[in-house]
């Protein structure tokens, strides 16, 4: 009774990406009213820098009251329509955005389309981008919800570009040309690289290096790229974040036509239920038709409002910018310095708020379906939420995301507390009360062929 589209199975849910979260929601930790439910650490938010932003609307209450210097402007907001969005936040969000970037590069307000989320503008960037069919390569281990995002409504396909352990998973020529051979097999259209800069899944930062790669070889095919750069304000170590419009602004072919920017403020800021995303790009006609577009999907103008105003205090983003970072790296250096203490090790990582955790060690096979046990164990006896790496695409078994930033301090603690009792009991977990009644073994059948085959994705 529903189209094809509705009632095909592309959206990606029954990925363990997802099926760790709807765990989580069964039996979730709290440390007095469920201390034995299972930890969310897959879930990438940022919640180390609400303060900051709580103080300073404590500080401007006219903000809230939707005032300007005292005056009401709640009638302004109350009709805006325009999906151009608000003059004042589009030039607020350009210059919070050089600002990540020491001022390095400038951004053009003009240039700029908002969208609800980052999820909104990877999507319309596929539709203004690519057909249904055509392809765009991605390297691995990528971001799970991609499937979803550049897929499932679009038509588009994902090529993966696959990366490896052996040089700390860098992009390489040879990788992005075997990427592109593969796609010509499969009679797929290449029409452009996706990246995440930083990396999610891996918390690190491309290089200049990789980055000119990526524009020679986009030259070289007369492709697009297109960088998502949501994570960049949150860079806490060498090397520093590169963004690819430093890297492309003294070229003097015309691949800025070919290069576009997706930003979000639901890292940085840690404000993903405000719906903030935008496309950056030079392309004329990319911006005309996103912007079309993005009307299915706008910012309420009391939200742009609001962080116009945010924004354009200066004193305010500078002092956030530089604590916000502080917070985030004591506590990546939490995490990392716990699964070290039980002799778990990390990808070496500069950015994001998860670690590319090394559990290789831990399997009983060295192969997906050994993986996606351990992920088991991890989930039902542990009782951590931790996303496998097969569910990102990875190449090889037994790496794991594990985010940081979205607990307190001492519910970390006590999810290094669990990891290490299973560790040293060998891989036994007492397990999170409520959690062992589940009916699971046929389905668990399924979902592990099913990691198996996104190996040859």
């Amino acid at each position: 009774m529903v189209s094809s589209k509705a009632a095909r199975n592309s959206h990606g849910q029954d990925s363990s990406y997802f099926l760790g979260w709807q765990e989580y929601e069964k039996n979730p930790y709290h440390p007095t009213n469920n201390p034995s439910g299972i930890i969310q650490m897959g879930l990438a938010e940022n919640q180390l820098s609400f303060d900051q932003i709580e103080s300073w609307l404590e500080s401007n209450p006219d903000v809230l009251g939707l005032k300007h210097d005292g005056a009401s402007v709640f009638r302004e907001l109350a009709l805006f329509q325009d999906y151009h969005g608000l003059p004042t936040f589009k030039n607020a969000l350009a210059e919070f955005m050089a600002e990540l970037r020491e001022n390095k590069v400038q951004f053009d307000p003009s240039n700029i389309v908002l969208t609800a989320g980052a999820t909104s503008a990877n999507e319309i960037l596929m539709f203004c981008l690519a057909d249904p069919g055509d392809a765009f390569l991605v390297p691995t281990p990528y971001y799970p919800g991609f499937d979803r995002d550049l897929k499932w409504r679009t038509g588009a396909e994902i090529v993966p570009i696959h990366c490896s352990s052996s040089n700390n998973f860098k992009i390489t020529k040879s990788a992005l040309e075997e990427a592109c051979k593969r796609a010509q097999k499969k009679k797929l259209r290449v029409k452009g690289v996706l990246v995440t800069n930083p990396s999610n899944p891996l918390g690190t930062t491309l290089t200049r290096h990789e980055l000119e790669i990526l524009v020679d070889f986009i030259c070289a095919k007369r492709i697009h790229l297109i960088s998502d750069e949501i994570y960049s304000g949150t860079c806490f170590g060498i090397p520093e974040f590169i963004s690819i419009a430093e890297v492309i602004g003294g070229r003097i072919d015309d691949v800025e036509d070919h290069v576009h920017i997706v930003y979000s403020l639901s890292k940085d800021l840690g404000l993903p239920g405000f719906r903030i995303g935008a496309i950056y790009s030079s392309n004329k006609a990319v911006i005309s038709a996103a912007t079309k577009m993005s009307s299915f999907g706008l910012i309420s103008s009391q939200t742009q409002y609001l962080l116009a105003m945010l924004l354009s205090d200066k004193h305010f983003t500078a002092s956030y910018i530089s604590e916000n970072k502080r917070r985030i790296k004591i506590r990546h250096d939490q995490l990392v310095e716990g699964l070290a203490d039980v002799g778990i090790p990390c990808l070496e990582s500069n950015a994001g708020l998860f670690c590319w955790v090394d559990m290789r060690h831990l399997l009983d096979k060295n192969t997906f379906t050994g993986e996606m046990e351990l992920w088991k164990k991890i989930v039902y006896d542990v009782g951590l939420n931790v996303s496998p790496g097969s569910s990102c695409h990875c190449t090889e078994p037994g790496w794991f995301r594990v985010c940081f930033a979205n607990m307190s301090t001492e519910t970390l603690d006590v999810a290094m507390q669990r990891l290490a009792s299973f560790v040293e009991s060998g891989g036994q977990g007492e397990g999170p009360k409520g959690s062992r009644g589940l009916k699971r073994s046929m389905y668990w059948v399924r979902q592990l062929s099913l990691a198996d085959d996104r190996t040859e994705r």
